[in-house]
């Protein structure tokens, strides 16, 4: 009944158009005075401090500081130019170059959103006079943006562990490289979605000028000298993710340290070297990363006080028994924990749901002796792919307003990506290898 009465508040919240973190929030204390009464709501400013209040969460604000750094310098026009120099050149090379710049500032910001803000802005209209109609760009950028929290650094990774850490020994470190290879198969996965929606005639009614074309597609294979050019040019961003994931492997310092580093180490380019971040820009962008930041912790500690309930109110055990009744053979319980994840990534963010559904479906897996690395990648992958699938997925909202396109419009022309990420987690999900084999050869445990 406590479970019905939990789930029940808090999606007729969400559907009066209530944002998440307060739905969670206002069904949490709602549960708590249903069974307490007032004395319950004594817990919840425990519980709300001490859930944001863990050192390992300090990462998220200076990745989200770092990744603003990044905008504001420059660096994502920086390594659009370096991917067009290198592979624009191809049939379809705008494609190529929108998710090689997805990759590339994945590993920078480490936020979906963030990415799609970094690049639609020069990639949309890119696309669209390449002959990709309109609608169809703004979901590539939408999906290729979704990357960011799979390709490390990723703050959803961050969250996992934290969450996680009760029931399982997670390291971030390992997330973060495991979720290299399913990154890169979602990269791939999205150019070939591309190529086939622009085959089937998803083309722009305008005909390509020749100028267009041939300044953005279809022209001569640039010379290594100019290769050469755009790689120092680029070399500062390109830098970010090696001095990140060098200083993490290598033992120099922790993730939390490692984002630090990242906001140092973006000003000190920002100014010096690309000039393009001023003095009078640092109030700016410390204030947007504020915001966002705002955002997160917001989500987190409100979070965190509906994971408490379902775990005091023995929901998360009651539903994990329920899940494990309905079979004892893990691929059929993996593709049905996918198919949850995928719905409730369509109307959750990313940090609720790790919140909500890690105490239920850890011990599930557990269960089963999946590696709990591996069900980390699996659950980010699939929260990823809510990132842009309607009604709720922030990216397409946020690709919208950049290209000026109907949500109608670029939530029909998302389909394929879904299609196309949605194989990709099946392979994640069944060959494990894909998220273990970079780990364990490198040696992290």
């Amino acid at each position: 009944m406590t479970a019905i009465l939990l789930f029940g508040i808090f999606f007729i919240l969400v559907l009066l158009g209530i944002p998440i973190a307060i739905s969670l929030g206002v069904s949490s204390i709602a549960i708590l005075l249903i069974t307490g009464g007032v004395s319950n709501l004594e817990v919840v400013p425990d519980i709300l401090y001490s859930s944001v209040s863990k050192f390992t969460l300090l990462a998220i604000p200076f990745f989200v500081l770092a990744g603003v750094i990044m905008d504001y310098a420059g660096i994502s026009k920086r390594l659009i130019h370096f991917a067009d120099v290198c592979v624009g050149h191809l049939k379809g090379g705008m494609i190529f170059v929108t998710v090689i710049t997805a990759i590339f500032f994945a590993a920078i910001s480490g936020s979906g959103p963030a990415t799609v803000a970094a690049i639609g802005g020069i990639l949309i209209p890119a696309l669209a006079k390449n002959g990709v109609k309109r609608n169809t760009a703004g979901a590539l950028v939408a999906s290729s943006g979704a990357i960011g929290i799979v390709i490390p650094p990723s703050i959803a990774f961050i969250v996992f562990a934290v969450v996680a850490g009760d029931q399982a020994s997670v390291s971030i470190g390992r997330l973060f490289v495991a979720g290299i290879i399913p990154g890169l198969l979602m990269g791939a996965a999205f150019v070939f979605a591309a190529l086939y929606a622009r085959k089937k005639g998803l083309k722009s009614g305008a005909p390509v000028h020749d100028e267009v074309a041939a300044t953005l597609e279809g022209r001569q294979r640039a010379s290594g000298k100019e290769i050469l050019k755009a790689f120092r040019d680029a070399i500062g961003g390109l830098l970010i993710p090696v001095i990140i994931l060098g200083g993490i492997y290598g033992g120099i310092f922790t993730p939390t340290e490692a984002a630090v580093v990242a906001v140092f180490y973006g000003f000190i380019v920002g100014i010096f070297i690309y000039r393009e971040l001023k003095i009078s820009d640092v109030f700016k962008v410390l204030y947007d990363a504020a915001i966002q930041t705002a955002i997160i912790t917001f989500i987190v500690s409100t979070a965190s006080l509906f994971a408490y309930i379902i775990t005091t109110e023995s929901i998360a055990q009651t539903m994990s028994d329920s899940l494990l009744s309905l079979s004892s053979n893990p691929i059929i319980i993996l593709l049905i924990i996918n198919i949850i994840l995928l719905i409730a990534g369509c109307f959750i963010d990313a940090i609720s749901a790790f919140y909500i559904f890690v105490p239920i479906l850890l011990p599930i897996i557990i269960h089963f002796n999946v590696d709990p690395t591996v069900f980390g990648v699996i659950m980010t992958v699939n929260l990823a792919i809510g990132l842009f699938t309607p009604p709720v997925g922030l990216n397409l909202y946020v690709a919208s307003g950049i290209g000026n396109i109907k949500i109608q419009s670029i939530s029909k022309a998302v389909l394929p990506f879904v299609i196309a990420a949605v194989v990709v987690l099946l392979l994640i999900t069944y060959i494990p290898a894909l998220s273990t084999f970079l780990p364990n050869l490198m040696g992290i445990k």
